[in-house]
């Protein structure tokens, strides 16, 4: 995988942040686990020692991962532009004319979508729908539930 992987600042950072715990502290705290089940013997046996293995084996895959993410990452830099459209990394508060809602989405990457935080992929259906639009626009997407009518009412950057 050589594509580049968009970010907000945020998810960067906070990636970054959990690979330096995982290798600063998860990795050595599994490795003295590991040699601490070795020293109580029989391994063929011991639940401890494959316990730890196991954990290693995720630790490490971990870290595979999100050194990779972090080399592929392009963080989205908004501080420069005007809020005049929606594109990644904008907050948005539509109005659903179906259900008389106002909602408000944050555009994100498909690894910081969390639709209980109001972040949606820039993937999602919505989120393709409402990227390149501006304020105002009437927007039109097919959703598993049938076809949703949105008005953007505002886009920030945050």
């Amino acid at each position: 995988m050589s594509q580049t992987v968009p970010l907000t600042k945020e998810s960067f950072e906070a990636l970054q942040e959990d690979l330096r715990r995982l290798i600063k502290e998860e990795r050595p705290k599994v490795i003295q686990d590991i040699a601490e089940a070795r020293s109580h013997g029989d391994l063929s046996e011991n639940a401890e020692y494959d316990a730890a293995k196991n954990r290693q084996g995720f630790i490490e895959g971990r870290i595979l991962e999100l050194q990779d993410k972090l080399a592929r990452a392009y963080v989205v830099d908004l501080s420069n532009l005007k809020p005049d459209k929606v594109v990644f990394g904008a907050t948005v508060t539509v109005y659903d004319t179906g259900s008389e809602e106002e909602i408000t989405y944050k555009i994100v990457g498909e690894d910081e979508a969390d639709i209980k935080l109001g972040k949606i992929s820039c993937t999602s259906p919505v989120g393709k729908a409402l990227i390149g639009h501006k304020l105002d626009d009437t927007v039109r997407v097919t959703v598993p539930s049938g076809t949703k009518e949105y008005e953007i009412i505002e886009i920030r950057y945050e």
